[in-house]
Formats: C-alpha cells, sequence, structure tokens
C-alpha cells in the first residue's frame, strides 16, 4: 500500500469520525423547548442546546465581553456576554442552554447576553 493510498484512508477515518460525532452531538442536544441551530430563525426569541467548544475574553469597544461558541451538531452559534470577564461553569466542553435573539454578524449567528442554563 502506497503512502497516498495510507493518508487517503486515515483522512477518510477522521472524516466518517467527525461526521459521526456530529451526528451524535446533534441527537444529545435535541431537547423539545429547543431547536436547532441552523434551523433557528434570527430576530425570534428562541432557546437552543449545545456544547461549547471555545470560551474567550474579547473586548467589544472597550468593554469586556465573554464569547463562546455553542455547537449543537446542527452548527455553531456565537454566545456573547458583554461586560462579564468570566461565568462560573461556562467553560469548553460544557453542556449549555441559551435563550434570547439570534442576529448575524457577517455569515455568522451571534446571540448576545442570552439568558443561560447550565446543563450536566
Amino acid at each position: 500500500m502506497g503512502e497516498k493510498s495510507r493518508l487517503r484512508q486515515a483522512l477518510s477515518k477522521w472524516a466518517d469520525s467527525s461526521e459521526a460525532h456530529q451526528r451524535d452531538l446533534r441527537l444529545s442536544q435535541t431537547r423539545d423547548e429547543a431547536v436547532a441551530i441552523a434551523d433557528a430563525p434570527e430576530r425570534e426569541h428562541v432557546t437552543v442546546n449545545g456544547v461549547l467548544r471555545t470560551v474567550t475574553l474579547r473586548p467589544r469597544g472597550g468593554v469586556p465581553a465573554l464569547e463562546a461558541e455553542l455547537d449543537d451538531g446542527s452548527g455553531v452559534i456565537t454566545v456573547v456576554w458583554l461586560g462579564r470577564r468570566r461565568i462560573a461553569g461556562v467553560d469548553p466542553g460544557r453542556s449549555l442552554t441559551v435563550t434570547g435573539c439570534i442576529g448575524r454578524q457577517g455569515d455568522v449567528p451571534i446571540m448576545f447576553n442570552p439568558r443561560y442554563e447550565l446543563r450536566p
């Protein structure tokens, strides 16, 4: 088996496991009151569930802002808490439910200052 063939096989396995991970994430984040991030309408009050991929302190206009990426397997939304440097329990890998209005910043869905609930 050639080097390119082994590389293709390894990449194929990685892609399959990534797709399986996204599928499992979609299934685990489905709740009655929540909508899938990919299906969430803009400018309406919605609830979405997901797992935090990243949490970063990123000031906006001189104001501290805690910014996180929430992934439910169908899509990713950026969640921003203005005026916050840290929120206890809001860490990468944590399951979270957020409720608020979704807007867009470029092509990225974004939710500012949502209500949130930490989930086990």
